[in-house]
Formats: structure tokens, C-alpha cells, sequence
């Protein structure tokens, strides 16, 4: 299979409400089955982008969103789908992705956020949203959407030269 054409988009999220909007926004374009593979440093924004999705998924405000660290995977009932949150970071590589039941949850119908995604980059579908936060300083953040060009494209319509 040939690894579809990729695009990159960049926003600058100057405070974690921001980046909270961001996730919203990306959550409208997400459908069952999607994957979004996160990237960055500790502190980066990666579970406030989450939380973002998750709001935009519809799962209820009741719902503490956090990140999995220990857990390594939370399910939330969204409006028309659930949403998969991961947390990779301890994990040693793919081979610990199935004692967690990675492929039920990849196929489980929903959307699956990854984060600390290039510790399984084998495991992360061609098609997923690849998003990379950096940490710019107390508020800001880098926020890099890479993926398929229609994918983007339709980010992009939506994120008119970066604002939001």
C-alpha cells in the first residue's frame, strides 16, 4: 500500500484555551476509525488538544479527561462515537501495543488519540492525524498538523492562516 501524500499546517496556540479550541475544531473533521498520533515534549499541550477533542467528540463535561499514564488507555462515550485515549510513554515499543488490546481498540469503531505516538510509529496507521506539539514557553505552544492533503485541507479552511 502506498503511503498517502502528506501535508503539514502550523498554529500557534498562545494559551491552553487555545489549544483546547484546536482539538474542538480538529474533533468536527474526525470519524470512526480515525487516529490521532501525538507527538512532543512533557507539557507540550498534548492532553489539553485531547481534552479539546474530546469536548468536540460530545463526550460529557462530567468526564475528567486525563492523561493514561498508568492506565494506559481511558474509553469515553462520546455523542455518536467513542473516544480511545492512550498513553504510550511507558511502554517499550509495538510488541507491548497488543497486551493492551491495541487492534480492539483501532477497530473498536471510535476515534483513538496516541500520545507519546513516536514510541509505536510502527503501529500508527499511514492515514492518522499526526499532530506535533512544542513548547514555546509558559502559554505558547507549536502546534504541527501532518496527514493526508484532503485531511488538512479541510483543517485549513477552517484555521485561516493560522488563527482561530
Amino acid at each position: 500500500m502506498a503511503s498517502p501524500r502528506r501535508s503539514v499546517m502550523v498554529l500557534l496556540s498562545r494559551s491552553p484555551e487555545e489549544t483546547f479550541r484546536v482539538g474542538k475544531i480538529l474533533a468536527e473533521g474526525l470519524t470512526a476509525g480515525d487516529v490521532v498520533a501525538l507527538t512532543g515534549e512533557l507539557g507540550s499541550g498534548k492532553t489539553c488538544l485531547t481534552q479539546g477533542i474530546a469536548c468536540g467528540l460530545g463526550v460529557p463535561g462530567d468526564y475528567a479527561v486525563t492523561s493514561p499514564t498508568f492506565t494506559l488507555i481511558n474509553e469515553y462515550p462520546g455523542r455518536q462515537m467513542n473516544l480511545y485515549h492512550l498513553d504510550v510513554y511507558r511502554l517499550k515499543g509495538c510488541a507491548d501495543l497488543a497486551e493492551m488490546g491495541y487492534d480492539e481498540y483501532l477497530y473498536g469503531g471510535g476515534v483513538m488519540v496516541i500520545e507519546w505516538a513516536e514510541k509505536v510509529l510502527e503501529a500508527v496507521p499511514d492515514d492518522a492525524l499526526f499532530v506535533t506539539m512544542t513548547y514555546l514557553d509558559e502559554n505558547q505552544r507549536k502546534i504541527e498538523l501532518s496527514g493526508c492533503l484532503d485531511r488538512i485541507g479541510s483543517y485549513g479552511r477552517v484555521f485561516k492562516n493560522g488563527g482561530f
